[in-house]
């Protein structure tokens, strides 16, 4: 995916050989989500709710995760949000600011159609804004290849 400055979005479509209630499963359960993910998650996802953790990615062990999950639309969707300065602490971010990470789910002839959509790009200054999108669309290709490993397998 190419991108420029002036995008707000990232998106990433994969289909998954497996049914729509084991790719949910893999996506809400946060126990499931930490495996494929690399997150060491410290409570459950709840409409509402904060979620810490740690990642455990190979070079990222030092990053916090803190997401607000914001939507569990049961097997269609489910969103969660972060906070900018997570990645970017030296920014000082308005109140509230936040980049918001969908997944939707949809049936198809081989199992699931997965839609990972990540926007809110723009707040971030422009000096980083590249760097970032850049970052989380191979971030993205990564997490398309875990989720895909871990229902498919």
């Amino acid at each position: 995916m190419n991108v420029h400055k002036d995008q707000d979005r990232v998106e990433k479509v994969v289909d998954l050989a497996a049914p729509v209630a084991r790719v949910w499963r893999a996506l809400t359960d946060h126990n499931e989500f930490g495996e494929w993910f690399r997150v060491r998650l410290d409570n459950p996802f709840k409409v509402g709710a904060t979620t810490t953790g740690v990642m455990t990615s190979p070079g990222h062990e030092h990053m916090n995760w803190v997401s607000v999950t914001e939507q569990m639309d049961h097997e269609r969707l489910f969103a969660f949000s972060w906070p900018p300065s997570a990645i970017d602490p030296d920014t000082e971010y308005e109140k509230g600011a936040k980049v918001r990470v969908e997944f939707r789910l949809e049936p198809s002839e081989s199992g699931t159609r997965l839609t990972i959509t990540e926007t809110g790009f723009q707040q971030f200054p422009e000096t980083k804004r590249l760097e970032v999108l850049r970052s989380n669309v191979e971030g993205w290709d990564i997490q398309a290849k875990n989720i895909a490993a871990h229902v498919e397998g």
